[in-house]
């Protein structure tokens, strides 16, 4: 089993499910619901606090976000995760472990969970996923951005993206994995968003709506903030 690492926030707007149909994992039936959980800092640097509590968020919603379009993938009702996330007492100060996240996939009827965690060293960006067996509690396995090239937080996207499509891979291998063409979302954008998700987890819609319209501004085909727009701004 890997060690667990990392201080995920459990938050409403990171907190998502998915569903892959049968691959390296153990093969299932029919579709397997899996529950994309916040990813924690395990030690961050060169940026301010609330940035990297907002990727908390912002990594697994853009993780979400790339698979969307998939036709083997839908997403869950993500109120149903937040409310198992508070049943479990989880905040800023806990840390998901494999057991935890096992716990709350089986309350939202997941059979994998996704968790992670992620560094940034003054512009130098880890980023780790674990696929969690709901039923034994096991990691069955880490995916992460290990191309040499590709570990700029300015490619702060296309990291997400790669790591989001490592997880389908080791799901459903041989999958296509459909990307919106030419979408290339700048980092600017990215921390935007996420910080508009952390603003709306602490109640403060005229900050979330702050942050989803300056993501737009720097990239304005971005219907994830587009979306987190219109829900704050109740419209």
């Amino acid at each position: 089993m890997i060690a667990e690492r990392g201080r995920p926030v459990a938050l409403a707007g990171a907190v998502l499910a998915l569903t892959f149909g049968s691959g390296s994992l153990p093969a299932q039936a029919r579709p397997v619901t899996i529950a994309i959980l916040p990813f924690g800092d395990r030690g961050s640097f060169g940026q301010e606090k609330d940035v990297f509590q907002a990727l908390r968020l912002g990594i697994p919603a853009t993780i979400a976000g790339e698979l969307r379009g998939h036709s083997e993938l839908r997403l869950a009702d993500p109120v149903r995760i937040q409310q198992a996330l508070q049943r479990q007492k989880l905040d800023g100060a806990e840390r998901i472990d494999a057991a935890m996240a096992a716990r709350v996939g089986k309350e939202v009827g997941a059979r994998y969970a996704i968790t992670g965690s992620f560094a940034d060293f003054y512009g130098r960006f880890r980023l780790d996923a674990r696929i969690i067996d709901v039923e034994s509690r096991q990691i069955l396995k880490v995916v992460s951005n290990n191309d040499p090239t590709l570990q700029d937080r300015a490619d702060l996207y296309r990291i997400v993206r790669g790591v989001g499509h490592k997880v389908l891979a080791e799901a459903n291998p041989g999958s296509q994995v459909q990307e919106a063409e030419g979408r290339i979302i700048p980092t600017e954008a990215l921390t935007k968003f996420s910080l508009g998700l952390l603003a709306e987890s602490r109640n403060d819609s005229s900050g979330a709506a702050r942050h989803y319209a300056q993501a737009l501004s720097a990239f304005p085909d971005y219907p994830e903030a587009r979306e987190g727009l219109r829900r704050v701004r109740g419209s």
